[in-house]
């Protein structure tokens, strides 16, 4: 349900994943010319991959405890990829062809932070639905 705050969270990070990777650059390589998501399909799969996830998250509302482990897993591939993104930037780091990095690197940080706060939200419903069945 759309009103439900985690589901807020686990739109916001649809969006960034399906939206940003693509408009936003994520370093630029030798030429100088920004790479995108585009550039390298695995890059565009991964960041695919996590959108989709998150939008079966939503979907499953109904399922607390589905929608914990989906978010659970969104957040292991984001710390994969950007795991990936950290060693890649290290290891190109030290030519002097590579002089800038893009802000798209931290996008699997910001999709982090927003499934913890969404899997926060759905641990406070969980409480709640399992409070109120103590009282009955």
């Amino acid at each position: 349900m759309l009103q439900r705050v985690q589901s807020i969270y686990l739109l916001i990070v649809f969006l960034v994943n399906a939206a940003l990777p693509f408009v936003v650059s994520l370093w630029k390589d030798e030429t100088g010319s920004p790479l995108y998501a585009t550039g390298e399909l695995w890059i565009q799969g991964a960041f695919i991959i996590i959108a989709l996830l998150a939008f079966v998250s939503v979907l499953t509302f109904r399922n607390r405890q589905n929608q914990f482990v989906i978010n659970r897993l969104n957040m292991i591939l984001n710390l994969i990829l950007l795991g990936v993104f950290a060693y890649r930037s290290l290891n190109l780091s030290g030519e002097s062809n590579i002089s800038e990095k893009g802000i798209g690197m931290f996008i699997p940080v910001v999709s982090i932070v927003f499934l913890v706060l969404a899997n926060k939200a759905i641990k406070k419903d969980e409480d709640l639905v399992k409070s109120v069945d103590r009282l009955r």
